[in-house]
């Protein structure tokens, strides 16, 4: 008795090809499969749903022109809805690292949904009762299916998941501005004491930060809306029906739930991917942001005894296998490290971006697989940080009981005494330990009540003089 597995033949333009028997995928699927042997990595989910959509909205609209027979259309509608659905996700098994164009994966959606429509029609696998090229690619190329996926994943997934993430992230952040709004502390700049201002506004700041990330991403969401669909080979629309583009984006956008248009210039919007590289660059800006803020909130959190302990993390898990009582800054540190990914995704973009020549570009997968892993890691870590770590941090009394100790509650003085007088005030006060109002008490003629008044710490942090 043999172990072979069950196999059938299909047949390509080369010839025919041994498949597993019960696989959608025909011969040059397979094909592909034997010449890239280079990793794990495959096309992620929201990809293959932007392909089974498009190939949706093809078939009806290629129906509507009259260019494809009821029947056979029915048949691909069904077979694409259920890519977008999720249900034959196993048969796409083609590596990321493959055809620069992503035909390969265009080929494997063409053949899947090909099978899967004949076997709507009551046909075997095999038969090509439903033609991968003549029907289900009709009127599309992978140069044009392919950047016009990339763009539809990113878009529904900006739309679904970052957007939504960044949002909760504003709000907890935001909210903690509120809630530490009366907390004074010392603010640092060059890691030194500096003048004082609120827990409140550090965290007014963050809030900003990402605020401004959501119109970042708004930008980004804006240039991946044009879309390559229509310039089929080289730009030129061969093979295409005239209004084949326009409609198929207009039933997209309906099933997707995010608007996507065709572009006004198809030679650029296949010989590059000047959309996903500007798409990816504000990624990475939001992604420095989310990483200025978790280390600032690691080191504010940093001791709890030997570090600056403004505040209090939330405990999540035993932070040392050796030190027993040990807590460490562990969301944070995940922020940071999706940080770091993204932004090396980001270089790796600006690589593939600059691989356009002539009519082409030929980076496309490893494009797509980079764009759509960091919309997805921004969008988890933004949460993940917001309901793990910022809904519950704690101010401690630490950095209000600071402030009074703080060499640049001298600043406030040199509009009364000037400037040197007011460094010198200092430079005693660090070099005897005494505070600021002490030692002015002592160099100047002011009264302790003027003191008081003018060293005030919380007046300090809002706008002054005239």
């Amino acid at each position: 008795m043999s172990d072979k597995p069950k196999v059938r033949i299909e047949r390509d333009t080369m010839g025919p090809m041994e498949v597993p028997a019960d696989a959608y995928y025909g011969a040059s699927t397979m094909r592909a499969v034997l010449n890239f042997p280079i990793s794990d990595l495959r096309f992620p989910r929201p990809f293959i749903k932007a392909l089974g959509l498009i190939k949706l909205g093809a078939a009806q609209v290629n129906q509507e022109l009259g260019l494809l027979d009821a029947a056979i259309a029915d048949a691909i509608v069904k077979a694409a809805r259920e890519v977008a659905d999720g249900e034959l996700d196993g048969q796409f098994v083609v590596d990321i690292f493959q055809t620069g164009s992503g035909t390969s994966t265009n080929t494997n959606a063409n053949e899947v949904i090909a099978n899967r429509a004949g076997e709507h029609l009551g046909q075997a696998l095999g038969s090509k009762a439903v033609h991968p090229n003549d029907h289900v690619n009709k009127g599309q190329s992978s140069n044009d299916v392919i950047p016009t996926a990339i763009h539809l994943a990113a878009l529904i997934e900006i739309d679904e998941r970052l957007v939504p993430g960044l949002q909760k992230l504003h709000a907890a952040l935001a909210e903690k501005s509120t809630a530490f709004a009366e907390i004074v502390k010392t603010g640092r700049t060059h890691l030194q004491d500096a003048t004082p201002v609120t827990l409140g506004q550090e965290f007014d700041g963050y809030a900003g930060q990402v605020e401004r990330g959501l119109r970042r991403v708004a930008v980004a969401q804006d240039e991946l809306a044009e879309v390559a669909l229509g310039g089929t080979a080289v730009g030129s629309g061969v093979n295409t029906h005239p209004e084949f583009a326009r409609r198929v984006c207009e039933k997209v956008s309906a099933l997707a739930g995010v608007t996507i248009r065709e572009t006004g210039s198809h030679f650029q919007a296949q010989s590059t991917l000047d959309g996903a590289v500007q798409a990816s660059g504000c990624l990475r800006t939001v992604a420095i942001s989310l990483l200025k803020i978790a280390n600032d909130i690691r080191w504010l959190g940093s001791g709890p005894r030997a570090g600056l302990g403004e505040l209090a993390l939330p405990e999540v898990q035993p932070g040392s296998s050796i030190m027993p009582g040990k807590v460490n800054p562990v969301i944070p540190e995940s922020v940071i490290q999706v940080c770091a990914q993204v932004i090396g995704n980001d270089a790796t973009i600006a690589a593939g971006g600059q691989w356009g020549f002539f009519e082409l570009n030929t980076m496309m997968p490893v494009v797509a697989y980079n764009l759509l892993q960091s919309i997805s890691l921004l969008a988890a870590a933004s949460a993940n940080f917001a309901d793990r770590c910022i809904a519950d941090l704690e101010a401690t009394s630490q950095g209000p009981s600071s402030v009074e100790r703080g060499l640049m509650l001298a600043t406030s003085l040199a509009p009364v005494v000037g400037y040197d007088k007011a460094t010198a005030i200092a430079k005693e006060a660090a070099k005897s330990g005494r505070t600021i109002k002490e030692v002015a008490l002592e160099l100047t003629e002011l009264t302790e009540e003027e003191l008081t008044r003018v060293l005030d710490p919380m007046a300090m942090t809002k706008p002054s003089g005239g």
